[in-house]
């Protein structure tokens, strides 16, 4: 039923929106992610059915699907089952919408239609000219007039397909660098036939992709458009160009404008923790003063506040949040309840979700390991209460006490420092990484909620522990690696912790051993000056080169990065000869590497540590000895497990379980920590 009265904590975000044949219960929309189970044979369509149904119960108002391909050319992987185009794929789709329905009847879902284009895997990838993607090494083949008619009509047939199968409607993409917006730039659109040329012309084909799906599916279906608001590459639309598209698509038929802000080959981030919340609502604002139909707002919207605020200033009619609802199915939930501050916030990582599809495998959530694993991970009620002891409050002693006390087992978790969080309270100290404090404020109110007794300040020794235990987990984590250099023990050396904590001051010129990713963190902080980009969309904007209000061709063209930085030369230094920063994550590492380098900081390959002296750091490369006259070096040379306590409890009872960096410590894994904790204590 409607709502009467506005809701007592976001009126907006939970008021519902008319769309003339149907309604949206709140303006609350799961936004597509790609989440691999497309791929896998039955047991995917199984596993997506659970997966789209938890967020259906946890009171979303409408979910978009991870993109579908309407024919064979369109693909972005291979699937078992092919693009959606027969009617014999029609029962599978249809476990994931009845699953939802069933969830919750108002929750409406909607199949997003992605034909990739030039960013396609398949053996035939098709574009409106033969112009490769600079992140495909592919050639596409430019497509032909039967062509164009044929990809017309395998939209509408897709479109229908997903209306037999109970969607609700349909999504088309029409940004990212994928078919539709490759048809609309001049520099992947080269004809000279009625499809390119003028603008008018170049955006025919999207339009008509529209008129045709409006015509298939009729008048009460819902048809979302999602348009190339800001491309972020200087060669993208202009803003005239895209208030023209978004006018011509609304007349075509979309009963929903959805905007999007990147092409995947842009130097931008969009989607990162660096990217301040809700960064690039302001450019969908001014275009729904163009529009009338609806329009959605998206990226690093992670809160039920910050989409409120973007609502109440009127930039947006729906806020779209997807990796938000990986990280807590019961966002909307909470939010209505009044209990936003038990929800599992999605601190844009990234680890277990984009970097996952993009190198094939199952999408999860570093902070919830349970997204798209719902059929085989679960935390159901303990059939016998155990008391378990937790030594260790990181991200693996958090995730395993709160979910064994959720799970009705009685837990008591040491704690030798006086805060939990472990090396997440050294993350969120990080120029763009502060996000990384919503997941300790998370536990902080888990452990109160299901009643861990928390004990701060307590040091467990083997002989203090007691014998009043079912299990004790040991989560003990990690300790920096000291390498063997001479000079080692020199005053100018520090180690990573002294470096982030502020607690010891670091010199004007620096050296910093080890270039994972706790050595870059360390050259992000000590390399930074000004106010933290994440922070501050003003700042944001200086130092990546976007104008949100002016709007040159794709948000960026003529507008210069602007960094500030530290006056300090730094030095990034590893062993190995490969390029610095290659084993970095692949959609976060690149923004990385790019800003250290827009800050001067000198990446060194292949050093090898001759000794470090009053001097500085003395290194052979290339066979070559070199003098770093540097003031500080900092250690980032790994980490070590701590694991002294597990092996003097194993050898003297049962029921000890190691788990996070004190079993594993390789770099510091965050995302391996959570998912073990949580197993494990869903194993009790």
């Amino acid at each position: 039923m409607p709502r009467t009265v506005l809701h007592p904590h976001f009126p907006h975000l939970f008021s519902p929106l008319d769309l003339g044949f149907t309604q949206l219960k709140n303006r609350i929309l799961m936004g597509s992610m790609h989440t691999g189970l497309e791929e896998m044979g039955p047991e995917g369509f199984e596993r997506m059915a659970a997966y789209y149904a938890e967020r259906a119960r946890g009171g979303v108002g409408m979910i978009i699907t991870g993109g579908t391909a309407p024919n064979r050319a369109s693909e972005l992987a291979a699937t078992p089952y092919g693009p959606f185009d027969s009617e014999a794929q029609v029962p599978r789709h249809r476990q994931v919408t009845d699953a939802v329905h069933d969830a919750d009847p108002a929750c409406k879902i909607c199949l997003q239609i992605l034909h990739a284009g030039p960013l396609a895997h398949s053996e035939d990838p098709v574009a409106p000219s033969a112009i490769a993607s600079p992140i495909n090494p592919r050639v596409p083949r430019g497509m032909t007039e039967d062509d164009i008619e044929e990809t017309l009509a395998d939209f509408a047939r897709c479109a229908c397909l997903a209306q037999a199968a109970g969607y609700d409607g349909v999504e088309i993409i029409g940004s990212a660098g994928y078919l539709l917006s490759t048809f609309l730039l001049e520099k992947t659109n080269q004809r000279r036939d009625r499809w390119g040329g003028s603008y008018e012309n170049r955006m025919r084909f999207p339009l008509a992709v529209v008129k045709r799906v409006r015509e298939a599916v009729g008048d009460d279906f819902i048809v979302i458009y999602r348009i190339a608001a800001m491309e972020m590459m200087e060669d993208g639309s202009s803003w005239d160009e895209v208030v023209q598209l978004g006018k011509a698509v609304e007349a075509a038929g979309a009963t929903i404008m959805s905007t999007h802000f990147v092409w995947h080959q842009a130097q931008v981030p969009t989607i990162s923790t660096r990217v301040p919340r809700a960064a690039f609502a302001s450019v969908t604002g001014r275009l729904r003063r163009e529009l009338s139909i609806p329009l959605i707002t998206s990226n690093r919207i992670n809160m039920p506040d910050v989409a409120e605020r973007v609502l109440a200033d009127g930039l947006a009619d729906i806020t779209s949040m997807g990796r938000p609802m990986l990280a807590d199915p019961e966002f909307a939930r909470k939010a209505d309840e009044g209990r936003a501050d038990e929800i599992n916030t999605c601190i844009a990582c990234n680890q277990a979700c984009l970097d996952h599809a993009f190198r094939g495998r199952i999408v999860s959530c570093l902070v919830n390991p349970r997204a798209c694993h719902e059929t085989e991970l679960n935390y159901l009620p303990a059939t016998t209460p155990r008391r378990i002891a937790v030594v260790g409050a990181g991200p693996a002693g958090l995730a395993c006490a709160v979910t064994a006390a959720q799970r009705g087992h009685t837990v008591t978790l040491f704690e030798a420092s006086g805060e939990i969080g472990g090396h997440f309270n050294l993350a969120l100290r990080i120029p763009g990484k502060e996000e990384f404090a919503e997941t300790i404020r998370y536990y902080r109110r888990m452990i109160e909620l299901h009643g861990v007794d928390l004990r701060l300040n307590t040091t467990v020794a083997p002989d203090s522990l007691g014998d009043d235990w079912d299990e004790v987990v040991v989560a003990t984590g990690v300790h920096a690696r000291t390498p063997a250099i001479p000079g080692i023990d020199h005053p100018m050396v520090m180690g990573y912790r002294e470096a982030i904590l502020g607690t010891r001051e670091v010199g004007r010129s620096v050296a910093i051993i080890g270039a994972g990713g706790i050595g870059f963190d360390v050259a992000e902080l000590v390399s930074h000056a000004g106010p933290s980009a994440a922070l501050d969309i003003d700042a944001f904007a200086r130092e990546w080169g976007i104008d949100f209000a002016g709007h040159p061709r794709g948000g960026v063209a003529g507008v210069q990065p602007v960094v500030e930085k530290a006056d300090r030369e730094v030095f990034l230094l590893q062993r190995k000869p490969t390029k610095v920063g290659r084993g970095l994550a692949p959609t976060t590492g690149w923004t990385h590497k790019l800003a250290l380098k827009r800050r001067g900081v000198h990446m060194l390959a292949g050093c090898e540590y001759l000794g470090i002296d009053d001097e500085g750091l003395t290194i052979r490369r290339d066979d070559e000895v070199q003098l770093l006259p540097v003031e500080t070096v900092i250690v980032c040379a790994g980490q070590e497990s701590t694991r002294d306590l597990y092996d003097a409890l194993a050898a003297v009872r049962q029921g000890v379980h190691l788990i996070g960096g004190a079993d594993l410590a390789v770099e510091i894994d965050a995302k391996r920590a959570i998912d073990q904790g949580c197993r494990l204590a869903a194993a009790f």
